[in-house]
């Protein structure tokens, strides 16, 4: 593992406009620099680099990040890949801290410790198991594919990991997914006699593991719960491994199971990926076409193939985009990925994954199929049923053509798209008034931009902790409430910059000191907000004040109404009623707030 004092030491030495024009040419333009987007098509440039922010940030499609973000993203390299390139280029050696340095301490050790020893563990395993290699070899997976992607086997038995972990009883190993405890306190290893497929995030750490089982047996996949490491709805299995492929094809496949992802490398094609146990979600198209122009979904041609296609298609609504293609491919019910190119080879494999039908031509088909269409009502459902989909998409002329096709399955005929959406009832997909937007030419992506939701105190409050960190030795920590929005990252913003984790200037460093934390979506959110409308920084004091100032009101309105509510339905205790009565007379000497 890489310590998180060398990234921000790596980061305080870079240049993010160094790094960027390695990549893409870019003009200066007032304090920053810009180029057309590599991330998405446009015409004219709204990718803005900040040096004294050492941030970039696409007006158009959001992207944005630190120097290590964007070359993980434009050479499709993973976390630790990258800071070894950057570190090379300015001759800085990186520092490894085993994951059993600090293993004395048991309960301190981080959860990505523990995960890291099991993976090891079971890579070890799989060495010492003629079972497991000769299952492995009949699947027709070599050692070395076994190597890139860290396979590993769990033993059979209910307590081996006892071995490599001499306090088998820690919580830690609990909370991480890896032993589960049954009643009475028994605890027993939650992966036993299966092949193990180790699942990475973006900074190449270990935050769960699928196993499959050898031969018969049920469940035929086992995945690590949630846990603080790993959200399912988040991750894809494989992507650290396809990053550079998927960037390379400008294409991604998306598989059902693990050996799938593992038996296509094996024969060359790198480009795909898993979900884990899940449905497709949002997050998920969001990744993939962050990473390429053209996502493919592979499912079986049955009922559950059918079922894991539309849940796909559901999900990509509100994410897809003009310039993007998403396809569906069902193999025959013979077949999933990995038998299918073990027997008719690459090249077949990837005429086929070419040959897939769009997601939007499922769509229609799924509609055409219906029984009662030569009927009123029938076409009055089909109306109503496409229309609650078709309002969820934001890419315009995706959305018309769809109107146009649906209207005519319903026997209308409109005389263009735009009057089938109308037909339809469709509302005009909101434009974003960003001036960028407007600035840099009116291309379709500018439309699909999504307001963000109205800010919570906490929210503002983040956003100018994140612009001016000092700020956040002066936040009372009484004034931050439990459970509401951005309250968890409030505090991890304030014990980073008063523990002196956050030593760097610039949202730059603050995107890797929350990479991989459970605040990173919401971090990224914020920074996104902030690179498009920042504080006036002559105001940032008063900006400040006010909002703690405003926080701490909210927080005694909070407080009252929960005393009043408690006094409805069971009355208060003494000391409740006491505390009421100074909780009042507080609010009668704050000022009126606006926010809640």
């Amino acid at each position: 593992m890489i310590p998180d004092s060398f990234i921000q030491e790596l980061l305080a030495r870079l240049d993010i406009v160094d790094v960027i024009e390695r990549y893409l040419p870019l003009k200066k333009a007032g304090a920053n620099f810009v180029a057309c987007c590599p991330f998405h098509s446009e015409k004219s440039p709204s990718f803005s680099v900040s040096p004294s922010k050492q941030f970039y940030h696409c007006f158009g499609c959001g992207a944005h990040g630190s120097a290590i973000s964007f070359v993980m993203e434009y050479a499709g390299l993973g976390f630790v890949d990258t800071v070894h390139e950057l570190a090379g280029n300015l001759g800085m050696p990186v520092p490894q801290q085993r994951p059993d340095e600090r293993l004395p301490q048991a309960d301190a050790a981080p959860l990505t410790e523990l995960m890291a020893r099991a993976a090891r563990y079971y890579k070890e395993q799989l060495k010492a198991s003629t079972k497991a290699i000769e299952y492995l070899k009949a699947r027709g997976l070599t050692g070395e594919i076994a190597a890139r992607f860290g396979m590993g086997y769990a033993p059979d038995g209910w307590q081996n990991l006892a071995a490599i972990f001499s306090d088998y009883q820690r919580k830690t190993l609990v909370e991480c997914g890896l032993v589960i405890e049954g009643e009475g306190g028994k605890r027993y290893d939650r992966f036993r006699d299966r092949i193990m497929f180790p699942i990475l995030n973006q900074r190449g750490n270990v935050i769960g593991f699928g196993g499959r089982v050898i031969g018969a047996g049920e469940p035929k996949y086992l995945n690590s719960p949630e846990t603080p490491l790993f959200e399912k709805g988040r991750e894809l299995y494989g992507l650290t491994q396809a990053r550079a492929a998927i960037r390379e094809a400008d294409s991604v496949i998306v598989v059902e199971g693990y050996m799938d992802v593992v038996a296509l490398a094996q024969q060359n094609v790198e480009n795909a990926v898993a979900t884990l146990g899940t449905a497709t979600t949002p997050e998920h198209i969001h990744k993939l076409t962050r990473l390429a122009s053209r996502v493919v979904f592979c499912f079986d041609a049955d009922t559950a193939g059918e079922k894991a296609a539309w849940r796909a298609l559901e999900a990509s609504l509100e994410k897809v985009a003009d310039n993007k293609a998403l396809a569906f491919l069902f193999l025959s019910s013979q077949h999933d990925p990995d038998t299918f190119v073990r027997e008719f080879g690459p090249t077949r494999f990837r005429e086929v994954v070419a040959q897939a039908g769009s997601a939007m031509d499922y769509l229609i088909q799924k509609f055409r199929t219906r029984k009662d269409l030569g009927t009123t009502e029938g076409q009055s459902r089909l109306l109503h049923d496409a229309k609650l989909l078709l309002e969820r998409i934001s890419a315009p002329r995706l959305r018309a053509q769809l109107a146009d096709a649906v209207a005519r399955l319903a026997r209308m005929t409109p005389s263009s798209p735009r009057e089938a959406e109308a037909m339809l009832g469709l509302a005009p997909i909101r434009r974003s008034n960003s001036p960028h937007a407007i600035n840099s030419n009116a291309t379709a992506i500018y439309s699909r931009k999504v307001r963000p939701a109205p800010s919570t105190i906490e929210r503002k409050l983040l956003k100018i902790l994140i612009s001016h960190p000092l700020l956040a030795t002066r936040l009372p920590s009484e004034v931050l409430e439990e459970g509401r929005d951005g309250t968890e990252a409030l505090l991890a913003l304030s014990n980073a910059v008063a523990e002196g984790g956050l030593t760097g200037e610039g949202y730059g460093v603050v995107v890797e000191y929350f990479r991989s934390t459970p605040h990173e979506t919401l971090i990224s959110e914020v920074l996104s907000e902030l690179a498009e409308n920042e504080f006036d920084e002559e105001s940032i004091e008063e900006v400040f004040t006010d909002t703690v100032d405003r926080l701490r009101e909210a927080g005694i309105r909070h407080e009252i109404d929960a005393l009043n509510i408690k006094n409805k339905s069971a009355g208060l205790a003494p000391d409740e009623v006491r505390r009421l009565q100074q909780l009042l007379t507080l609010k009668k000497t704050a000022r009126p707030a606006t926010e809640a």
